[in-house]
């Protein structure tokens, strides 16, 4: 409990201190809040590997756990990414979310988890980190959506200011998307070679909801490529794309965990 309490403290200490900077009209923010965010994510991570440890069979990978840890990949990202440019903003939304998966995971508790195998394990975690990167452009999205907003309303306010240029968040919301897809790409290969029988794992819903999701990224990056989409069409194709994907793994991870009472 030690180490998840320290690590929601150390995620809002990072939040707070980026706040500070945006209303302080700096830009880019002071980095100050990288210390207490990294430390937040290694505490965060060392959690997660400490229950693997601690329970029988592999690391726990239901639905609160599998929450947790893509809050994790989300913080890890958000550091990587804010250290190097100007997108520290996503900390705002970001840390705080990961605290609150880490506490809703500890106060949940642990299950054990069913013996993966090495195949079975790499499509997980391929499948976390898909949902993770593509959990950061639907953020990226959904803040190009306020600034194309803010700036037809004239509305210039600090925040504003701690983001790049449009046409940068642009970019860098495509190049998210992309990695996203290609991750989302291995994850659902890997499903095909190495699970065996989908209807008697549950998991038919699961991937036509992840076909359909990465069908409409791979519209959009097409769409981008040929046809120079951009803005709202992004941001709707986005989030669009998105929710599938929500629907997808925890949408039905929650109706069979929690709703049914099945692993």
């Amino acid at each position: 409990m030690t180490i998840v309490l320290i690590a929601a403290f150390l995620y809002l200490l990072a939040t707070a201190l980026l706040v500070r900077a945006l209303t302080a009209d700096r830009s880019p923010p002071p980095r100050l809040w990288l210390l207490p965010a990294v430390a937040a994510a290694l505490l965060h991570g060392g959690y997660h590997l400490l229950v693997a440890m601690r329970t029988e069979g592999g690391p726990d990978m239901h639905f609160f756990a599998a929450l947790s840890l893509v809050g994790l990949g989300m913080s890890v990202l958000t550091a990587l990414v804010g250290a190097r440019g100007r997108m520290a903003a996503l900390g705002v939304v970001v840390f705080p979310m990961a605290a609150i998966l880490l506490l809703t995971y500890h106060g949940y508790g642990h299950e054990p988890s069913k013996l993966l195998g090495w195949r079975l394990a790499t499509h997980a975690w391929l499948a976390l980190l898909a949902y993770a990167t593509l959990s950061i452009a639907a953020l990226l999205a959904i803040m190009l959506w306020l600034q194309e907003r803010a700036l037809r309303q004239r509305d210039f306010r600090p925040w504003l200011r701690a983001l790049p240029p449009l046409s940068d968040l642009e970019t860098l919301l495509f190049r998210t998307i992309a990695v996203g897809f290609s991750l989302l790409t291995l994850t659902l290969l890997t499903g095909v070679l190495f699970v065996d029988d989908l209807l008697a794992q549950k998991l038919v819903h699961k991937t036509v909801l992840s076909v359909l999701s990465w069908i409409v990224f791979g519209t959009l990056l097409i769409g981008r490529r040929r046809y120079g989409w951009r803005g709202s069409k992004a941001v709707h194709w986005t989030l669009s794309a998105m929710a599938l994907l929500l629907l997808a793994f925890f949408g039905s991870r929650f109706v069979i965990e929690l709703v049914l009472g099945s692993n």
